[in-house]
């Protein structure tokens, strides 16, 4: 994975709106990588400690959630949505939350 790759797909997590969530296949095709969404979550789960990217508003294609439900990482991303007023229905993030 190159540094140019890794700055775009920075930069395109960065660009999620508060409040709103997109899909690691969405910040693929923001960095011009569009088939590269594992390389996206890849990037994530390997973000700097202390990191302020959004990272929370990164969810998967069927916008859900992709943390295993009951974890502890479940639990701290779905209160950062929360905390954004990002609300969920059956598990899944409101389409009027989602960006692509």
């Amino acid at each position: 994975m190159n540094d140019e790759f890794k700055v775009a797909v920075y930069s395109a997590i960065g660009s999620v709106p508060e409040g709103f969530t997109a899909s690691y296949g969405y910040i693929a095709r923001l960095a011009g990588q569009p088939k590269h969404a594992r390389a996206v979550g890849y990037l994530l789960k390997h973000l700097p400690k202390g990191s302020s990217l959004p990272w929370f508003r990164i969810v998967n294609s069927k916008r859900e959630i992709s943390f295993p439900f009951g974890t502890s990482s479940y639990q701290r991303q779905l209160e950062a949505l929360q905390a954004e007023g990002i609300s969920l229905d059956n598990g899944k993030i409101k389409k009027e939350f989602f960006v692509g």
